[in-house]
């Protein structure tokens, strides 16, 4: 670990000004320290933000939930409105990680946590994400748990967090501020794709915090889930991933929001397979015909092209979950 300076601060100004000065936001620490430790991420400063008031979980006056930037995974994950609005942030939190780890992590933290790539984090591999123009070492190397959707020639690394998965399908809003004052951004614009500038993550400015995340209201009811495919259950990163919503009236469907993880640089929305969805009536064969157009404009590389069947798997197996049908 190299050295570094560390400050705490104790309202939001303290923060944004030692953020302008290249300070680097610091809460759980669940992932930065771990990147620290194997000298990826080497901050010079440190801003430690936790006594912020960042902690509460709100329902809007329409109907949609707001969660603070501070709140913990493991706070989330049990809240009574999360819980009954959106039961898939809550499956998709409760399924992330250690219970230490949701203990620990926050909101704010995981949807800015940084990928599990195992050339990312081998300081000795070549990674455009880590060092810009070095190269990808896993375009060539064992590539099985790898993006097969959004990438590029500069970067095939997948985003880990199963809670931005569930954000990408519901369509929230990502609340910041910075020195500049309060901003919001749409979630699919938050995370940003590869590119040519892999080592650009999301849509951040210089000294910019995330406050809170806000999922807007769906029409009800509102059915939901998430579900994880991984190589064991216990503490393990995603091989794919579905996260569905269906607003389902008259028997039939008025709305569908789906998203994959796992299988994406960025969590993947699934538009495509959402529109075979609205209008119809669930069944067995509408999940299948729907899922097949799940890997639409996937690339495989050489040991993940198992992800392309998966995939279409995962997610007609959740619509079923989630929208019955016979």
């Amino acid at each position: 670990m190299h050295p570094f300076s560390f400050t705490k601060v104790s309202d939001t100004r303290e923060a944004l000004d030692a953020g302008r000065d290249g300070g680097r936001y610091i809460a759980g620490g669940t992932t930065l320290v771990d990147l620290m430790r194997e000298t990826v991420e080497r901050p010079g400063t440190l801003v430690d933000i936790s006594a912020l008031p960042m902690r509460e979980v709100t329902v809007t006056r329409r109907g949609g939930l707001r969660i603070g930037a501070l709140v913990s995974m493991a706070e989330a994950a049990a809240h009574k409105a999360v819980r009954a609005l959106y039961p898939v942030i809550s499956e998709a939190l409760e399924l992330s990680a250690s219970a230490q780890l949701r203990n620990m992590a926050t909101i704010g933290g995981n949807i800015m946590q940084r990928t599990r790539c195992t050339y990312f984090r081998d300081v000795s591999a070549d990674c455009n994400k880590r060092e810009p123009g070095s190269g990808c070492a896993a375009r060539e190397g064992v590539n099985r748990t790898h993006a097969i959707l959004g990438t590029s020639e500069d970067c095939v690394a997948t985003h880990p967090s199963d809670l931005a998965v569930a954000l990408a399908a519901l369509e929230a809003d990502v609340h910041l501020l910075g020195p500049a004052g309060e901003r919001t951004v749409p979630f699919a614009d938050f995370l940003l794709r590869p590119g040519s500038t892999p080592n650009r993550e999301q849509a951040l400015r210089p000294g910019e915090l995330i406050t809170a995340v806000e999922v807007p209201a769906h029409p009800r009811p509102l059915k939901s889930g998430y579900l994880k495919v991984r190589d064991r259950q216990s503490y393990e990163f995603a091989l794919t991933s579905a996260a569905v919503a269906l607003h389902i009236s008259r028997g039939v469907i008025r709305e569908a929001k789906v998203a994959a993880g796992g299988v994406g640089t960025v969590p993947w929305k699934l538009p495509a397979v959402e529109r075979q969805l609205i209008g119809k009536r669930p069944s067995n064969a509408l999940w299948a015909q729907a899922a097949e157009h799940a890997a639409d404009g996937a690339r495989p590389l050489q040991h993940n092209r198992f992800k392309v069947e998966l995939l279409e798997r995962t997610v007609e197996r959740q619509l079923r979950i989630v929208g019955g049908g016979k």
